[in-house]
This record gives C-alpha cells, sequence and structure tokens, in this order.
C-alpha cells in the first residue's frame, strides 16, 4: 500500500470529524441564547465532572477512565470494559444513569432542534 493511500485513508475519518466538531460547535451557538440549552449544558458538564471525581476517589480509577466510564454509561454505549466493584460505586452508577440519561436527552434533543432549525414553537425557522 503506497503513502498515498495511507494519507487518503487517514485523512477521510479526520475530515468527518472535523464536520462534525463544526456542526455541534453550530448548535452550541444556535442555541446558546435558550436559557433551557444553557441550563442543559451546565448540568450536562456537573454530571460528567461528578461522576468523574466519584469514580476517581471511589472506585481509583484513572481520570480518563473515569471521565470514559461516565460518558459511556449516560450514552447507554456501555461497552462493559469498565465496571464498578464496590457496592457504593454499584449503587451511584444506577442513580447516575438515571439522573444522567435524561439530562443528556435533554441536551441532545436541543443540539437537534438547533441543527435542523426548529424554533421554540415546533416550526422550522426561516422566511416566512
Amino acid at each position: 500500500m503506497g503513502a498515498a493511500n495511507i494519507l487518503h485513508e487517514r485523512g477521510q475519518p479526520m475530515f468527518s470529524l472535523s464536520l462534525a466538531v463544526l456542526r455541534l460547535l453550530k448548535a452550541i451557538v444556535r442555541s446558546w441564547s435558550i436559557p433551557e440549552f444553557r441550563a442543559a449544558l451546565f448540568l450536562a458538564i456537573i454530571i460528567l465532572l461528578s461522576g468523574t471525581l466519584f469514580y476517581r476517589g471511589v472506585e481509583g480509577w484513572s481520570w480518563i477512565d473515569a471521565l470514559y466510564f461516565c460518558a459511556t454509561t449516560i450514552s447507554t454505549v456501555g461497552l462493559g470494559d469498565l465496571a464498578p466493584q464496590t457496592d457504593i460505586g454499584k449503587v451511584f452508577t444506577v442513580v447516575y444513569i438515571f439522573v444522567g440519561v435524561g439530562i443528556f436527552v435533554a441536551l441532545f434533543a436541543q443540539f437537534a432542534r438547533a441543527l435542523i432549525g426548529i424554533g421554540k414553537d415546533g416550526h422550522k425557522d426561516g422566511p416566512e
């Protein structure tokens, strides 16, 4: 396989990631004026930080492992490569899932509304 093929294969995913990040930033900018969005974003950040701190302290995981577990748990991906070993960690995880999933659903619903241009009234934004 030549160098050009390797660069092409490696460049394509990076381009896709860049587009996804740009769309995410666009959704954040569009949604920033909506108080519910700011509240959901703030709560999502607090949930991720509190979970990361908890798993770091109670389970003894690294910062990256704790954040990774929080993100995969709340996103309902749950890969199973990490799991709490303590009883308090397991109980916390159950509560964390119920609270965190609700917050992230609300946040991503707002992202989706911003990306497709739907206003608070449920109609598409744009010229009348």
